[in-house]
Formats: structure tokens, sequence, C-alpha cells
């Protein structure tokens, strides 16, 4: 029964919620903004290299310092949501991504971007885990699987779009902006946003749950501890400092797991619900989220970095090679979603990370075959191959990661994926973008040319990465099988 004190005005005769269908263009804007923003500055981030100087693992950190607070905030955000009102937090994390977007894009230094662009991530935080909420305050029956079925095609088209977009703005250098434009971007988008946000409820959460700042502080340091000795780090020969700093991330990790359940059984709300970890599924549903999303982010920007630093190619030439990846998630996704799930259920997640395989075995082909200094043109259907696989995969995962569950865990698990998926996507360009930079100079150093004679050069390093990829891969099918066992 819908709750009417929740809204800002009342509802029409027949019981909906006016205006809802705008309100959810705010919605599907707002998670669109979001997804735009971490793939057009992928693209773009050698040529910001290339402008504000800096050590070259600053690449990684350009994208790590907008996904690590969002993995680390997005629970909390959810909570916020439910205690002073989802509308709020939306404007609130809108506003907040608005005015960082715009610090970026005037970044005087690489500090000040990295610093704007954690910003970034603490508002996207707040802006996401408002969605599904307010979609179920505005919709209810088959309006409401309509308004939730329009997320995947809207995440479609904002991945189609990204890369392109990045290379596009960036190339074009309108008003002698260069790469400030793929942030400058976010600003008019955001605006339509805010103008058509009043439209949305003021919901929030029947009962009020507690906000647990302690766990919320544990998760930030154990992460950050855990992802921060990886970027520009050769994996291979870390220092004694760095596993120290690995190892007290685990620890604190740790102590986050125990005091979550001391945070439960005192009747307050935890971030994470206990009982999601009494079955294996769902942390086997963690462990193939994070290396799904770690493969998929990470061989991303390797990509990008072999084109770009390697061969010295343009960023428009980078937005477009990764084109066929887009499209191919794309069109898989909704194929996925529309019909192959249903139909084939969690055959179509082992399905898909056959074909991603496959794609990525492709990728390596077309680079061991590719002259040093050419471009790789036959990496363009290999790349196509990797985003179907991509797109077959997500929409079975998360059916299959979600279906088993109770009601009452059913939001901390959604919050927990989302939260697990930024995570993944953080430690494989920390770890992926690692191992390129670590094999693409002489000797196993941090150069990123196309390497002298004798050298292992980006060809080289490409398919290093590639190969370490396909081992989490291999980590991914495994944690999958161990979900179909609760199908």
């Amino acid at each position: 029964m819908r709750q009417l004190s929740t809204y800002p005005r009342p509802l029409t005769p027949d019981g909906s919620y006016p205006g809802r269908w705008s309100a959810l263009v705010a919605l599907l804007l707002g998670e669109a903004m979001n997804l735009l923003d971490a793939t057009v500055v992928q693209v773009a981030a050698p040529a910001i290299h290339a402008d504000l100087g800096g050590s070259v693992s600053d690449i990684q950190w350009f994208t790590t310092a907008y996904t690590l607070p969002f993995a680390v905030l997005l629970i909390t955000g959810g909570r916020l949501g439910d205690i002073a009102g989802r509308r709020r937090l939306f404007v609130l994390g809108v506003v907040g991504f608005a005015v960082a977007s715009l610090a970026c894009a005037l970044a005087p230094g690489v500090g000040f971007l990295i610093a704007f662009r954690a910003v970034q991530g603490a508002s996207a935080a707040l802006v996401i885990p408002q969605t599904i909420g307010l979609i179920k305050a505005m919709f209810a029956g088959d309006e409401m699987s309509r308004a939730l079925g329009s997320i995947g095609p809207v995440m479609g088209l904002a991945a189609v779009c990204g890369p392109v977009l990045g290379g596009v703005l960036t190339h074009a250098d309108l008003f002698d902006s260069s790469w400030r434009a793929v942030f400058l971007v976010n600003v008019p988008l955001a605006l339509v946003v805010l103008a058509l946000s009043p439209r949305l409820p003021q919901d929030r959460a029947p009962k009020r749950p507690t906000l647990d700042i302690t766990g919320t502080l544990l998760a930030m340091t154990g992460t950050g501890l855990l992802v921060f000795p990886l970027i520009g780090a050769d994996i291979s020969r870390l220092s004694g400092r760095s596993w120290a700093e690995v190892t007290a991330g685990l620890l604190t990790l740790t102590v986050f797991a125990l005091h979550q359940r001391g945070v439960a059984a005192t009747g307050r709300s935890p971030l994470v619900e206990p009982t999601l970890f009494t079955r294996p599924g769902f942390p086997a549903a963690l462990v193939a989220s994070t290396s799904f999303f770690a493969v998929t982010n990470g061989l991303m920007t390797v990509v990008v970095l072999q084109l770009q630093l390697g061969l010295g190619a343009g960023v428009l030439k980078a937005g477009l090679t990764l084109a066929p990846w887009s499209v191919g998630l794309a069109v898989s996704s909704w194929a996925a979603g529309a019909h192959l799930v249903r139909r084939y259920g969690r055959r179509t997640m082992l399905a898909g990370l056959g074909v991603l395989l496959t794609g990525m075995l492709g990728a390596i082909l077309a680079y061991d075959h590719t002259v040093r200094g050419a471009y790789p043109i036959w990496l363009l259907p290999a790349l196509g191959v990797v985003g179907l696989g991509a797109g077959l995969f997500t929409p079975a995962f998360f059916t299959q990661a979600l279906k088993p569950l109770r009601a009452q865990e059913s939001g901390s698990a959604a919050g927990l994926l989302n939260a697990v998926q930024q995570l993944g996507a953080t430690l494989g360009v920390a770890v992926l973008g690692s191992v390129y930079l670590a094999n693409a100079g002489a000797g196993g150093g941090t150069g990123v040319g196309v390497g002298t004679e004798g050298a292992p050069g980006a060809l080289y390093a490409v398919r290093v990465a590639f190969w370490g990829a396909v081992g989490l891969v291999g980590v991914c099918a495994g944690a999958s099988r161990v979900m179909g066992r609760e199908a």
C-alpha cells in the first residue's frame, strides 16, 4: 500500500503517481550520466596524462579514484536515502556530481583532478542506490516491470556511446578544451536531471534504519589498503611494504565482516546482511562479480593504453576501436534480458563466459599476428565477440545471484553486488593496467612505448595482460558453477 505522506503532491484518482514517466527520465539520465563518465574517461585518460604530466600510473588513478569511493559508499548511500529521503539524496548526489565534473574540467594539475574524481565517485554513490526505490514508489504492476526493464537498454546505450563519445570530444578539441570536454558534458546532463527532479517523490523506508559509520570506515580503509599498493606496481615484484599494505587491507576487511555480525546481533542495521553468507551461492556470486568486472574494465583500460601509449594512435581511433565491444554488449544484453535468460536460465551465464573467453583468445591471436608499430585490425571482431559474451553473462548473472534470496535480504544483496562490481572494476584497472605497464618497457620496467629491439614492447605487454584476464575468467566460471548449485 502506498504511503501518501511520502509524496510531494496527491496521487491521481486512479491511484497512480502523476508525472511518473518524466520522473523516470530523470532517474535514467542520472544512471546513464554516471556510466558515461566512467567510460569516456578511460578513453581520454592517456590524453589527460599527456597534457598534465605526472607518473604514468596516474592514468589508472583517473579511473580508480572514481570507482573506489563509488564502491565503498554505495551501500551507505542507499542507507542515507532510506533515512533522509531518496529524492533528497538523489538531488544532492546529482548536484555534487555536476560541481565535481566542472572542477575536473578546470583542474590545473594531476592531484586536483584525482581528488575531484573521488568527489565524483562519492556523489555517484548517493545517486545510484536511490533509483530502484524511487521506481518502486512511483510504479506498480506491469508499469513497474516496464520501468525497471528500461534500465538495461539505457545502460546499454550509454555503454555504446561512452568510448566513442570520449574519443570524439577529446579529438574535436572544441574551444581548445581537449580532454576537459569529457567532464563538461556532464553539466548540461545534470541540469536536465535537476529540472525534472521535482517530479520525484520524497520516498523513504517505512522503518528508519540506523547508519553504520564504523562499518563504512572499515570498508573504506580495507579496500583502500588493498587497492593502493597495486596501482602502477609490478605485480610480480611487489615490495615488502606493498605486501604489508595488502595484508593489512585483508585483515581490515575481516574485521569489517566480524563487525557486521556484531551490529546485526544488537538489533541495529548492518551495512551487509550477515545471513547472505550462510549459503555458498551468494559468496560465490561476489567472487564471480569481482573477477568478471575486473576482466571487462581492466581489459578496456589495457586496450586503450596499448593503442595510445604503445602504438601512438589518437584518442578518436582508440574510442572507435572499442565500439564493436560496446555494440556487442548492448545487443547481447538486450537479447539475454528479453529472451535467453527466461528460456535457458543459468546456462546463459556460462555460455556468456565461453563467448567472452573466445573473444579474448581471438584478441591474443590478433596481437600475435600484428607487426610491431601496426594497428591490430583483427582486434576489432575479437572485441565484438568479447562484448557479446559480456552482454550474455551480465543479465543472467544478476538474475541467478538474486533469485534464491529471501525478501529481507534482497536490498542488502543488490547493494553489495553493485559495490563489488565497482570494486572489481577498480581492481581490474589496478592489476591488469599494472601488468601492462610493468611489461611494456625494456627489462619489464614501466616504459610504455612500443619498445626497442630486444625489449618486450607494448604488444608483448598487452598479451600478458590478456592472459592474466583469461585466468580471472576461469575464477569467474568456477564461482558461477557454485552459484548454479542453489538453482
